[in-house]
């Protein structure tokens, strides 16, 4: 398995989608607020990682401009949840610089009394894969 297949497969396996069911209708980027900051748009996350063209989407700046609002999520017919498969990719270029999963004993030490549970709850759900 070449280093791009794995790269996929990784993020196919930590956003929990299956970018397969995609039928490229571009509801996900016609709800995405960022749409024109975006090199890649939602809809073409998709296909790069059925691709396995990995390395371009770890060069994009449309990695680090969508907002995580999850309005592609919410419109996507087929619950393709793009989404979360441009977090998967984020965490993938993350975990390959160097960082990696946030432990639960981690957690308090980063905590603040203001703020909010579900962010806390949000997190952990995020870093715990």
């Amino acid at each position: 398995m070449t280093k791009a297949e794995m790269q996929a497969e990784k993020i196919k396996e930590i956003s929990g989608t299956d970018p397969y069911k995609c039928m490229k209708c571009g509801k996900c980027s016609a709800s995405c607020p960022s749409f024109d900051e975006m090199d890649i748009k939602p809809h073409q996350f998709v296909s790069y990682v059925l691709n396995e063209d990995i390395e371009a989407l770890a060069n994009s700046k449309s990695l680090w401009k969508c907002l995580s609002c999850f309005a592609c999520v919410e419109r996507c017919p087929r619950d393709v949840k793009p989404g979360k498969i441009i977090d998967g990719a984020r965490q993938l270029v993350v975990r390959e610089k160097g960082g990696d999963y946030l432990k639960a004993d981690e957690i308090p030490e980063l905590l603040d009394e203001e703020l909010p549970q579900q962010l806390l709850v949000s997190a952990f759900r995020r870093y715990r894969r």
